[in-house]
This record gives structure tokens, C-alpha cells and sequence, in this order.
């Protein structure tokens, strides 16, 4: 995981995790160092990676009073729970539905929620952060954010895109990519992420676009994207796009037959 300081106020954990035909995706969580410290997000915590001992290297777990999950997909979750229990004065921020959806696989602690709505705003005792639901999403709980200070926005997977390697997908700055490798990984990202946005209506679409073009972010830190820094044109066009994207096919069951096919057989302990 590397670790990526904006200003003085956020830092990335930048993650990735590899999808085999469509390439590097990147998996990043953020820090608010704010009065009251918030993380964003919780990534990935599988048997080869602990998020809790990677966000220590950045913020005292004990520090940390408040824990947005932007959606609870798992790559957004993984490391919650240990990251609850490291951080015992910390608060779970989401949605109704997004407590919902948690609960169906943990016991949640409604004394440690605090339920957000998009437009609300929560008090990090120096700043205010406001929630968005972006324009793109794959969950009904996405509630993106804005530190009102600073004018990041966190915008969950909306602006994503997957990387051609594990190096560009964890890199400090989204211009290590070239401009037309990025758009063409944001449009594939909406594509395989948000497939509904080719049927919908093009003219309200546009205007959740608009909507989010207004705030002018400082900076627009992606789950799912290297952090986008003085790029706003260039991201807020991906988004215009995106219903015009080509449709994403995976593969079926024969590609994966070819693909084991390509695969050394294991062999057998001696």
C-alpha cells in the first residue's frame, strides 16, 4: 500500500487489486485530518493485507472519531470492524440503508452510527464535511463528501477507472496516465460499475453532472482512481460520457475454460 499526502489535510492509502482481462483497480481510503479525525472508507483487510496496522503508520487508531463508509460494498468495508475495534471512540457514518445492507452480515452497534443523508452536513470541530450522492454509482447507500474547508471531494467510485499496472494504479497523481488512457478507463469503469447510466434520461443525467461541476473540487480523490488534482475538465467530460460508453461484455463460461486452459497445473507436495 503506499501512502500519498494532498495538502495538508488528507492522505491516500492507495491500494490495488487485480481484475484479470480489465486490469489494475485501484482501492484507496483517505484520511481527514480534521480536529476530529475522519477515514473515509476501509478497503481491503484479506489474510495478506491488515488495514488497521496501515492506517496506524498515518493516524493513531485511537485518534480516529469518525468512519464514513461511502457504501457498504466490500472493498469500501473490509477492514471496518477491526478498524471499530481499534478505535473505540470512533463513529460509523452511512445511511438507513447502508446500516441495512451492513447488518446483514455484522451485528451493528447502533449506539456508534450517525445516519447522514445526502445535503446534511457533519461537524469535524474545525470543518464541516457536506454529503453528495455522486452522479455515477453501483449502491443505493453511496453518500460521497466535501470537506468544506478545503474543497475535496471524496466521490466513492464515481471517476474511476482500472490502471494498465499495480505502479499506475497506486501512483500519487492520476497525470501519470496519459489523457486518453484515463478517459478510456473512466468510460469502461461506468460501463462495468454503473451499466444503468445508458438508459437513463441524458438530460437529468447531465444535470447530477452539472450538479457536482459546481462544487469546483479542489481535488477529486476517487475510490477507485489516482487522486485528480487541477483536472476537472478533463474528469467532469468522462462523466458527460458516460451514457454514450460501450456496453461491457465480461467474458462467459467458454474464456474461462481458455483461460485455465493457459494455467501450470498444481503440482502435488512431494
Amino acid at each position: 500500500m503506499e501512502k500519498h499526502r494532498i495538502g495538508t489535510d488528507v492522505t491516500v492509502l492507495s491500494d490495488t487489486v487485480e481484475v484479470p482481462g480489465i486490469g489494475f483497480l485501484p482501492v484507496n481510503t483517505f484520511v481527514v485530518h480534521a480536529e476530529q479525525p475522519l477515514v473515509v472508507d476501509t478497503g481491503l483487510s484479506t489474510p495478506d493485507k491488515d488495514f488497521v496496522a496501515e492506517l496506524a503508520e498515518v493516524i493513531d487508531p485511537d485518534d480516529v472519531r469518525w468512519v464514513w463508509i461511502t457504501h457498504p460494498d466490500r472493498d469500501h468495508t473490509d477492514g471496518l470492524w477491526s478498524l471499530l475495534e481499534a478505535a473505540p471512540k470512533a463513529r460509523l457514518v452511512t445511511t438507513y440503508v447502508g446500516v441495512g445492507i451492513v447488518s446483514c452480515e455484522w451485528a451493528v452497534p447502533l449506539d456508534r452510527v450517525h445516519l447522514l443523508n445526502p445535503g446534511q452536513r457533519l461537524d469535524l470541530g474545525d470543518r464541516t464535511v457536506t454529503g453528495h450522492r455522486p452522479p455515477l454509482f453501483d449502491n443505493p447507500a453511496t453518500v460521497g463528501l466535501v470537506d468544506d474547508r478545503t474543497g475535496t471531494l471524496f466521490a466513492s467510485d464515481c471517476f474511476g477507472g482500472p490502471m494498465g499496472s499495480a505502479e499506475l494504479a497506486t501512483c500519487g497523481d492520476v497525470r501519470a496516465v496519459g489523457d486518453d488512457e484515463r478517459r478510456a478507463a473512466q468510460l469502461l469503469w461506468a460501463a462495468i460499475d454503473s451499466p444503468w447510466v445508458a438508459n437513463v434520461d441524458t438530460r437529468k443525467y447531465r444535470a447530477t453532472v452539472d450538479a457536482f461541476r459546481r462544487l469546483d473540487p479542489s481535488a477529486i480523490l476517487s475510490t477507485h482512481l489516482p487522486p485528480a488534482v487541477g483536472l476537472n475538465d478533463a474528469m467532469f467530460a468522462a462523466l458527460d460520457e458516460a451514457p454514450d460508453a460501450p456496453e461491457f461484455v465480461g467474458p462467459d463460461q467458454a474464456a474461462l475454460e481458455a483461460l485455465l486452459a493457459t494455467f501450470e497445473p498444481e503440482t502435488a507436495p512431494a
